[in-house]
């Protein structure tokens, strides 16, 4: 076990002991954990760390995108050509905006200001 984890056992343990966990929202229900067992096990916390920041990757964010626009396609009537084709371009524009980030060199997350300001946020609320 790594020292960070065994510091943070033994405070959890402590405040247990004192009883400051006994009245948490929640108690006595099952934890909902993510699954998280394709990550490898290094780098979970920082995966964590980036979620409860609220960082969303380039890629998922336009995989999500192009979900809604296949979603919307699917539901428009067969005789609406003009949305049905505005829509159509716009999922190709996706889908070679996902091939792009794939195929080139992702710049470091440090240098991402965005997540850079909304994770400075996160730790001045903790």
């Amino acid at each position: 076990m790594w020292l960070l984890d065994q510091i943070a056992e033994q405070c959890i343990a402590e405040a247990r002991d004192r009883g400051e966990l006994d009245d948490l929202p929640g108690a006595g229900r099952r934890q909902q954990l993510d699954d998280d067992s394709f990550i490898p096990e290094h780098l979970r916390p920082a995966y964590r760390m980036l979620k409860n920041a609220g960082y969303i990757p380039p890629e998922v964010q336009v995989r999500r995108e192009i979900e809604k626009v296949e979603d919307l396609l699917a539901e428009l009537p067969v005789d609406d050509e003009a949305g049905r084709d505005r829509a159509r371009r716009r999922l190709e524009v996706l889908r070679l905006q996902l091939s792009e980030k794939r195929g080139r060199k992702q710049t470091p997350l440090w240098t991402d200001t965005a997540y850079q300001q909304r994770l400075i946020e996160r730790l001045d609320r903790e």
